[in-house]
């Protein structure tokens, strides 16, 4: 029988666990990124919490900061073997400017927008549901006091390390207070992702919307910008975190010049 030299075992030792560490640190980066790829799909069969900060500034006459946190948990439900219906909720908390110093602070109007879309989806995933609004905002100037409802459309494809897709919704007034303007109201969302090693990934997800109910050259908000996100782990929870800058190449009069997105993302992974 041959026996091993100490030194030899230890490298031997020391060598195999080098190996263990190294595949496991390859394991945990390709979880980082298809839990990236995961949070950048809008239709995705994943629980999430998000909680999403948008600083926009320069905004009305005295160039102040308007603050939106959009509360939005997306909830995805299996209705059978073939369909999953992906419901997400968005409940905005602002901080909207005053003339002068002062502040109105609130919640603003709910939405929910609720997507059918194929539980086992090809090389283009897609899906398809109604949006509805209701007038919740505890303050007159945080809501439309009108309740709204449309549909809104998502379509994306996920080759290699890209996501790339677009959202698109428009909604209607149907009912609320007479004394408010109607509500007609267009979203458009195009999103570029490349995601890195180690859950790192550069994103590009401006939102355009368009208020038909408006003069021509008060119509369109229209930012371009992006930035990075990571997925970090508290624990063993994953959390996508992402920052974007934007700048509003066209926007309606008082509108912000610019904004600053910061979303935290709490995911269940099924």
């Amino acid at each position: 029988m041959m026996f091993m030299p100490t030194s030899d075992r230890l490298s031997a030792r020391m060598a195999l666990v080098l190996a263990l560490l190294f595949q496991t640190q390859c394991a945990s980066a390709q979880d980082s990124q298809d839990l990236a790829k995961a949070s950048q799909n809008p239709v995705g069969d994943l629980i999430s919490l998000p909680f999403q900060n948008n600083m926009n500034f320069d905004v009305g006459p005295d160039d102040r900061v308007q603050n939106i946190m959009n509360i939005q948990p997306v909830y995805p439900v299996a209705l059978n073997e073939d369909w999953n219906l992906i419901t997400r909720t968005i409940l905005p908390v602002i901080s909207q400017p005053a003339p002068g110093d002062d502040r109105t602070d609130g919640i603003g109007d709910l939405n929910f927008t609720g997507f059918i879309s194929p539980r086992a989806p090809g090389e283009w995933i897609w899906g398809l549901g109604p949006v509805l609004a209701f007038p919740t905002a505890s303050d007159d100037v945080l809501g439309t006091e009108k309740y709204s409802a449309g549909l809104s459309a998502v379509v994306l494809t996920m080759p290699g390390r890209w996501v790339v897709g677009g959202l698109v919704s428009n909604v209607w007034s149907y009912a609320g207070d007479d004394d408010r303007e109607d509500v007609n109201s267009f979203l458009f969302q195009y999103f570029v992702n490349y995601n890195f090693s180690s859950g790192w990934y550069f994103s590009s997800a401006p939102i355009m919307t368009a208020n038909w109910e408006a003069d021509s050259d008060d119509r369109w908000t229209v930012p371009l910008g992006g930035g990075f996100g990571k997925i970090v782990r508290m624990g063993k929870l994953p959390v996508n975190i992402n920052s974007q800058v934007f700048y509003n190449v066209e926007k309606p009069r008082g509108g912000p010049d610019w904004s600053w997105r910061l979303q935290f993302q709490f995911m269940f992974p099924k």
